[in-house]
């Protein structure tokens, strides 16, 4: 029996990259498709999809969602699916939801950088955030998915082995973060026009991205203290792939050396199908992971520092790729299929 998938959002960025994904997913039918546009089929807005897929893209509808699909993937702009998300999962129905609106559970944060007030407080007591490689026992059993942010993933991931151990002073941490074009979403704003970004580079929301407060809250979890990250976005001119350079200082009286440091990251990630922990003297590069839904973590001793660096795909590993990763533990499936 193959899960009936619906995507609302489908001509989005992560929407476009759902589509492609599954289409090779074995056990996947996509039941249903769903946008604000003016064209009607999938494959008249990406000729690529021609004789693969032509289904109609329709209205956004929560109770067309519901009676069509087991799960819906909701690719839509934060804000939007806490008002839709409930009314599918009250039919029994299953969402991965791919924005920010089940991420952060203080409301009163999410209230400030989103300015809007939360509508869907007991689903966001439900949600679970969809990060595998911390939470696979809870998203095995959930029916609503906090897809993580992209910067997020690369940060928690990067940071997580080094604050489980208490190796690091968890006061300390910048994150000197770079991203594709595509992070911002398929949207027409003049910062994201070719003349705009092309042969340039630059900070954004510095200290103060959306995806700081999601990046404090979960690295608050693991390392069992209140953590706040210095944080710094720029924007690359490329269209996709994050690159993350995190700096920390270890914790007084810390011994463990570089080859103690990488074997700590390969073994905290020894049964990770998405991670890779590079070799001491080689770190990651976008062209390693662009495409995939890996994430590749190099890390360097500098005495009493330690720098990481970690890449991802945004669309895939940060979004995409890791939504069908959640899909595929949910539903009991390989987690690699229709990844690798």
């Amino acid at each position: 029996m193959k899960i009936n998938a619906g995507i609302a959002g489908a001509t989005g960025y992560s929407g476009e990259v759902l589509v492609e994904m599954l289409l090779k997913h074995p056990d996947v039918r996509i039941a249903g498709l769903y946008a604000s546009i003016d064209k009607p089929k999938i494959s008249d807005i990406f000729p690529k999809f021609k004789k693969r897929i032509d289904l109609e893209c329709k209205k956004i509808s929560a109770s067309d969602m519901a009676d069509k699909c087991d799960l819906v993937f909701l690719a839509l702009p934060h804000t939007v699916s806490m008002e839709i998300a409930p009314k599918i999962l009250s039919c029994g129905k299953k969402v991965i939801d791919l924005s920010a609106d089940y991420r952060l559970k203080n409301t009163s944060v999410y209230e400030k950088f989103y300015k809007v007030k939360h509508k869907d407080k007991s689903g966001l007591k439900e949600a679970v955030y969809g990060l595998p490689e911390l939470y696979r026992q809870k998203i095995k059993k959930a029916s609503l998915i906090a897809n993580p942010g992209c910067y997020p993933t690369a940060a928690i991931l990067g940071l997580a082995p080094a604050l489980a151990v208490n190796l690091i002073n968890s006061s300390s941490i910048i994150i000197d973060a770079k991203s594709g074009v595509t992070g911002a979403g398929r949207k027409l704003a003049e910062a994201s026009l070719f003349s705009e970004i092309n042969e340039d580079f630059k900070a954004y929301k510095v200290n103060n991205h959306q995806h700081q407060p999601e990046i404090n809250q979960e690295l608050s979890k693991i390392s069992g203290d209140k953590i706040e990250v210095t944080f710094v976005p720029h924007l690359l001119p490329l269209s996709r792939g994050i690159l993350e350079t995190i700096y920390i200082n270890k914790a007084q009286n810390s011994k463990l050396k570089v080859h103690g440091l990488i074997d700590l990251y390969s073994k905290f990630y020894k049964s990770e199908p998405f991670v890779r922990i590079k070799e001491e003297g080689i770190f990651p590069r976008l062209k390693d992971v662009a495409g995939t839904n890996f994430c590749d973590i190099g890390v360097k001793d500098c005495g009493d520092k330690i720098i990481i660096i970690v890449a991802i795909d945004n669309l895939l590993k940060g979004a995409s790729g890791q939504a069908i990763q959640n899909m595929n533990i949910m539903y009991g499936l390989p987690e690699h299929t229709a990844l690798i």
